[in-house]
């Protein structure tokens, strides 16, 4: 087995660098919201899909777009409104009256990176449609089913603060997301460098295509083998299950959680917790990876009753609590 991770290892050390090179021409465009970045690139490594949460302004759409720029990716931005159809987003059948038959008309969702701009102004039905495409990897068209290309990354976002004329994602829907990130404003210092890059009468920096979809391919190959300890399983099989059973765990919080995280958080925790030591450049999950990506994985899937809600307590209070309880082996 040491020999094993001493390959992983070293294979590690060898594409590192282009992980770190994707890093560098993000950074050329965006200041700061090194956490967003991380957590993109982490959801690019395992194949799975991200809700971003945040005040308009951050960057969000910004960050997004130039990830595609440097990994070399078509790029779609969707801007979901209450009037949004299902086939404004997958596609439709369009009637030819020449030859009398009806053809094929592909969709926005035809691309490795999907922007799904304010996800939760969309009715039930394009959510709906949104799922399949993420859960499946293909869409529907009529009778005939289409797969979409690979790599294939929905990056949604949803406005905290403004509610009105808005739909609630349903939990079962939320949950598909790997991981849900709340971006938070940039420090005094990076909110002056970004005034100087954007209003200093420069021009943006061009972001170079360093990543192509044969690198993704075989970063994703890497990141799965990435050395996982028993003993690190028992620990995300422990903060899992103490979202669900906190007693067993000396935790008397059981009154202010409805439901607890789901057996699709224990596998996203592992797999995040892989691609993070990828992208920190080690072959073998540490307790802190676990850590460091757990609250971005927990905090969508552990649903709090009206009693938590009374005392102001939030998810993110709780999957606190449970980190600080929970041995760490």
């Amino acid at each position: 087995m040491s020999v094993d991770v001493r390959e992983i290892g070293e294979a590690v050390a060898r594409e590192s660098a282009l992980l770190q090179l994707v890093r560098r021409e993000i950074g050329k465009v965006i200041v700061g919201q090194q956490a967003m970045v991380e957590r993109l690139l982490v959801a690019l490594l395992c194949n799975n899909h991200v809700l971003i949460e945040g005040v308009p302004g951050l960057a969000k759409t910004k960050t997004v777009t130039t990830l595609a720029q440097a990994v070399q990716a078509s790029f779609k931005r969707i801007q979901f409104t209450p009037d949004l159809l299902p086939g404004d987003l997958i596609g439709t059948l369009i009637f030819n009256p020449k030859s009398g038959e009806f053809t094929t008309r592909k969709g926005p969702i035809f691309a490795n990176i999907i922007l799904a701009d304010e996800i939760n102004r969309a009715p039930a039905k394009v959510q709906s449609a949104l799922l399949e495409a993420m859960q499946e990897g293909q869409v529907t068209i009529g009778d005939d089913s289409f797969s979409l290309p690979e790599p294939f990354l929905v990056l949604a976002t949803q406005n905290p603060i403004e509610q009105e004329g808005t739909y609630r994602l349903p939990e079962a829907q939320v949950d598909r997301f790997m991981l849900k990130l709340k971006v938070g404003y940039p420090s005094r210092e990076e909110e002056q460098q970004i005034l100087r890059l954007v209003a200093g009468g420069c021009d943006t920096p061009s972001v170079a295509p360093v990543m192509g979809r044969d690198d993704i391919v075989r970063l994703r190959a890497l990141a799965r083998s990435i050395y996982l300890d028993v003993k690190v399983e028992d620990y995300i099989v422990s903060l899992v299950e103490a979202t669900r059973n906190p007693a067993a765990y000396g935790l008397a919080i059981g009154h202010l959680i409805q439901y607890g995280a789901s057996p699709r958080a224990t596998i996203f925790l592992a797999l995040a917790a892989k691609a993070f030591a990828l992208l920190s450049g080690r072959g073998y999950v540490t307790p802190q990876d676990v850590k460091t990506i757990g609250m971005d994985v927990l905090r969508h899937r552990v649903t709090v009753t009206y009693e938590a809600e009374a005392e102001d307590k939030t998810p993110e209070d709780i999957i606190r609590q449970i980190f600080d309880t929970v041995a760490v082996p």
